[in-house]
């Protein structure tokens, strides 16, 4: 069985989509540049070593024509960051699992590779992010994932990567390559 890799996409909409850096540049520049930054990370990241799925926001989104009709996609559902993050990461599997978000302008397929490389001696890896998130969760055994594992996590802050780290008590954790994320006008200049 595959790997898989989950990418997760909103639909892109002004006003909808990387609303911080719409603050900065203007919502048509922000959603103009989340659409083509998903499309180039899509294509970038198709590889026979894994089998590429897109999370999908909003729901009715789903069959929308802007991504690859190729590839499989599943709406996000309700509940905040966590709670859609820790939905996605438990219906794959039963093997290595990994997710990112499609605003990281530096990843390549070796960054992915890396990761699922790490996932043979740990059980969970996590690519950190310059302002202390991350952009990739990955872990070996989706299904036995904590269900709490992305409460009390502070999003949008230095203090994410930290906070979900101690809801993994116990486990083996890896941390492979650092890259930026796209929030703001800065980090847009930055990439």
């Amino acid at each position: 069985m595959k790997p898989v890799l989950i990418i997760m996409v909103k639909e892109p909409r002004p006003g909808r989509v990387k609303t911080r850096l719409g603050r900065d540049i203007g919502n048509i520049a922000a959603t103009w540049w989340f659409r083509h930054q998903s499309a180039r990370l899509i294509r970038r990241l198709r590889d026979p070593r894994w089998r590429i799925v897109l999370a999908v926001a909003p729901d009715m989104a789903v069959s929308s024509r802007i991504w690859p009709g190729d590839i499989a996609r599943h709406p996000q559902g309700q509940g905040d960051l966590g709670q859609r993050m820790g939905k996605m990461l438990r219906n794959f599997g039963p093997g290595p699992t990994c997710l990112i978000g499609a605003d990281i302008p530096g990843i390549t397929r070796a960054h992915v590779a890396r990761a699922f490389a790490a996932l043979g001696s740990h059980d969970a890896v996590f690519g950190p992010a310059l302002d202390g998130g991350y952009w990739l969760v990955g872990v070996k055994h989706p299904k036995r994932l904590p269900r709490s594992l992305f409460q009390n996590v502070r999003w949008s802050s230095e203090h994410a990567l930290a906070d979900t780290l101690r809801g993994l008590p116990g486990y083996r954790i890896a941390l492979t390559d650092q890259l930026r994320d796209v929030d703001t006008e800065a980090d847009l200049k930055n990439s």
